[in-house]
């Protein structure tokens, strides 16, 4: 069993813990930026939780469609959005197979679409195009300079990936 919440500044050490046990070297982003964003979307940030403590989180923000995050950047809100962008989504490896990752996004789109936003998107690193397929998520290519720049930023293989809501 596990809950969803809306993420803490107490749950930080966790989720930096987290991050460290899932993610490459290359993909390893700042504690300051971390909390920054929490700090940045308090409403947007959600963990789950079981008896052992935080053992997932995702990060999100309202976007544009088209408007890819750096890796390790602060998230830009823009006056008019369309799309919510998950940035960040980890579980912890204690707590895998048990319906997790899928819940938080569920939850997400279901607050994107209550919130009147159309359209979700993200950046698929270490292989994890399959599981976003499974969400109902699409590759979209990168045809801007500014996305592809922002998409080399992560040091490894990433897609850019989005769905309809």
């Amino acid at each position: 069993m596990f809950e969803l919440r809306l993420m803490h500044v107490d749950d930080l050490p966790e989720i930096l813990d987290i991050q460290l046990q899932v993610y490459s070297d290359e993909l390893q982003e700042t504690p300051q930026v971390i909390a920054e964003r929490l700090a940045q979307v308090p409403d947007l940030a959600l963990v789950a939780e079981d008896t052992q403590g935080v053992c997932g989180y995702l990060f999100s923000y309202r976007s544009q469609r088209g408007a890819i995050t750096p890796l390790d950047a602060l998230f830009v809100e823009p006056q008019h959005s369309d799309c919510l962008y998950l940035h960040d989504l980890a579980v912890a490896p204690r707590a895998l197979k048990r319906g997790i990752g899928p819940s938080l996004v569920k939850h997400k789109l279901q607050m994107a679409r209550q919130a009147g936003l159309q359209h979700c998107s993200l950046v698929s690193v270490q292989e994890s195009a399959r599981f976003w397929q499974r969400m109902g998520f699409q590759q979209q290519q990168a045809s801007q300079p500014q996305q592809q720049a922002a998409l080399e930023s992560y040091g490894v293989p990433a897609m850019y990936m989005q769905k309809a809501l």
